[in-house]
């Protein structure tokens, strides 16, 4: 077996750790035997020129928004296609007649009035079953006035509601200057990317074509013309609330009276913002929402499907479409750096020869995408740092993300390790230099931007969705540290490292876990941190990770399996609920347990027989509940690729430990 993870000296364990009670005998050549199937079939994904990328599924407001796109343009019907997304949107439809978050999640106001409102388009009889089901759940859920406010909009556009039911969003924030209390540069990036060509939509209040002349008032408990603006959500304050209410109801009156050239100078500003970040055809932020209002906002200016920077966003969106035999839906973005950094390591843990040489292609694919040339909307908080990082997509040079980042040089720096090689090391450096340079003043890291600690802007009315910033993070932050470890720096000689390991030393939760923002949720927040704190050299037997193993041991579920829903992220969060296993959460259970040295743990022997015994004949599992995060409380993501490649490392790491003296884990992740 060629060298997988790197090894340091054996701790000690525990007599409790090492008992046999209920231990799981795993036997090696099955182990083996099922490291071998997975990894095949991991290999098979790859594509032609040596990356990997699987689908990323959303909920059903993405492929609702997108039919509804289509005729908000007039574009033509395609039948076929719309009746594939038309099976998707019937199949996910909720026993309680609504549309979830996630599988078998509780009923979604937002999601539901978008879905009925795009199958209603598509040609779905308002007497049919499924649409009265769906009918009868929005209107026992107060009716479609409950809708958030990207849903207001959306209906704004359409005429269904007025423009009294959204916040203000005038244009002219393009001219603030940056001392001012609301400047885009105090927002998250998927926030700034979304906002911009929804002002300039905002100003020109423009009426979708809608040539069916299709409509939903029937979901409404009231004249929809009467619905006013939205109540407080739950996680905003009063008092900030009031205030930027106040100020909304200001803006409303003398909005009209704003001077036209000050208007189209800000129409102006907005639009070369757009057309800067224009990316090809990956897009504006390389995300769907902020792509859709792009096109829309170009058919707002008058310029039509044959205007390049419309025409080449428009096809974009058409890259995002997941189009089967039966079924299609659109993805709100793809993944392929992450999908191959992380099936890189999945496959350096794996070993073989096969397996290493096709990481090497993978790592040979990721190098030039490095972005090197493009400070990012990121340099305004520092402008003093050289970019360096990756981005998430294909391409986003200007928004690079520093979880992506780490990852790839954690997995390049181990291809470096085994080979000997030195052609990584300027992109180690570089992308380490980046990140050194992101850490926010509060010893975190966040996802994409650096010190985006402006909360109270959580309370305007239009974050109802509790997003509009991009803060530190537990789990990016441990990312980081890992990264910087594995690298070589200690607390000791590092004052990043040190800030950043007390960062994660306050954000623990008395129960002993992490929380986990952009993965589901605390099993994947406190397996990053076990795997930073133990690359960090901090002691397994020190508090914080003993009460980690405790919390994990502890939720285990009686099939040797963890799993957890999206109900943990409600804001009244009280302690960990169970929910049915799943192999991604699984294998980070078994990832974080191993960092904190517990290989020999009857969980961790529990954990690898779920793993072997749940694994298909085609050497993956089948995972179809959602694991991955977009937004708390808000969007969730099912990752395709997490249920190949996470539990193969989880069983390769467990096989190298097992097959060596040591029992620790030298790398990052």
């Amino acid at each position: 077996m060629t060298g997988f993870t790197d090894l340091v000296a054996n701790r000690g364990m525990s007599s409790e750790m090492l008992s046999a009670d209920h231990t799981v005998a795993v036997e090696s050549a099955a182990l083996e035997q099922s490291i071998a199937s997975a990894s095949a079939a991991l290999l098979g994904y790859r594509q032609p020129d040596g990356h990997w990328v699987f689908e990323l599924e959303a909920d059903s407001t993405i492929p609702s928004e997108y039919i509804l796109l289509r005729h908000y343009l007039a574009e033509p019907v395609d039948s076929v296609l719309e009746a594939k997304i038309a099976n998707y949107l019937r199949r996910t439809q909720g026993a309680h007649g609504g549309w979830p978050l996630v599988q078998d999640g509780p009923f979604d106001i937002s999601a539901s009035v978008k879905s009925y409102f795009a199958l209603k388009m598509i040609g779905d009889s308002v007497d049919a079953p499924h649409m009265v089901r769906a009918r009868d759940a929005i209107r026992s859920h107060g009716g479609a006035a409950r809708v958030n406010v990207f849903t207001r909009f959306m209906l704004a556009f359409y005429g269904v509601l007025t423009w009294r039911a959204v916040p203000v969003l005038p244009v002219e924030i393009m001219l603030l200057p940056t001392w001012s209390p609301f400047h885009l540069n105090k927002i998250s990036y998927w926030a700034r990317a979304t906002i911009v060509p929804l002002m300039v939509m905002a100003a020109l209040k423009p009426r979708a074509k809608n040539p069916k002349g299709v409509g939903i008032d029937e979901l409404f408990l009231q004249d929809p013309a009467s619905v006013g603006m939205t109540a407080k959500a739950p996680h905003q304050s009063w008092g900030w609330f009031a205030l930027f209410s106040t100020l909304d109801r200001i803006l409303r009156v003398v909005e009209p009276f704003f001077p036209k050239k000050l208007r189209q100078r800000a129409i102006d500003a907005a639009v070369a913002f757009t057309l800067e970040r224009l990316n090809g055809e990956d897009g504006l932020g390389a995300i769907y929402p902020p792509m859709a209002n792009v096109v829309m906002m170009y058919e707002a200016l008058g310029k039509g499907p044959d205007f390049p920077p419309r025409a080449i966003t428009r096809k974009g969106i058409e890259n995002l479409l997941v189009v089967g035999e039966r079924e299609a839906y659109c993805q709100p973005c793809v993944s392929p750096v992450w999908d191959t950094a992380l099936a890189c390591h999945a496959l350096t843990e794996a070993g073989g020869e096969a397996a290493l040489a096709r990481m090497k292609q993978g790592l040979d694919w990721l190098k030039p995408r490095q972005v090197l040339d493009v400070k990012g909307d990121w340099a305004a908080k520092a402008p003093d740092v050289r970019p360096g990082g990756w981005a998430f997509q294909y391409n986003n040079p200007h928004y690079p993300d520093l979880d992506d980042t780490a990852v790839v040089v954690m997995a390049m720096d181990r291809a470096r390790r085994l080979s000997g090689s030195r052609e990584y090391d300027e992109a180690i450096s570089r992308g380490r230099e980046w990140i050194e340079g992101m850490q926010s003043r509060d010893g975190g890291w966040a996802a994409f931007d650096v010190n985006n600690l402006e909360y109270y802007l959580n309370n305007i009315p239009f974050s109802d969705h509790g997003a509009l910033l991009d803060p530190p993070t537990e789990d990016v932050t441990a990312r980081c540290i890992s990264m910087l470890a594995q690298l070589g720096e200690t607390a000791q000689i590092s004052k990043a490292v040190a800030d950043g390991i007390e960062y994660l030393r306050r954000t623990q939760l008395p129960e002993g876990s992490w929380y986990g923002r952009w993965g589901l949720n605390y099993v994947y927040g406190t397996w990053s941190v076990l795997c930073a704190l133990n690359a960090a050299g901090v002691d397994h037997q020190d508090p914080a990770i003993r009460k980690a193993v405790d919390w994990l041991v502890s939720i285990q579920n009686r099939d040797g399996g963890w799993g957890e829903d999206a109900v943990s992220y409600r804001l009244d969060y009280k302690g960990f609920e169970h929910a049915p296993s799943t192999s991604s959460q699984t294998a980070w259970a078994l990832l974080g347990l191993m960092a904190a040295g517990e290989v020999e743990n009857p969980a961790v022997l529990r954990g690898v027989a779920y793993l072997k015994t749940t694994q298909t004949e085609k050497g993956v599992w089948d995972e179809a509940r959602y694991t991955a995060t977009g937004f708390p409380r808000v969007f969730y993501l099912r990752y395709h690729g997490y249920s190949k490649f996470f539990p193969l490392w989880a069983l390769a790491r467990y096989r190298n430990l097992r097959s060596t003296n040591s029992r620790v884990v030298g790398v990052g992740m």
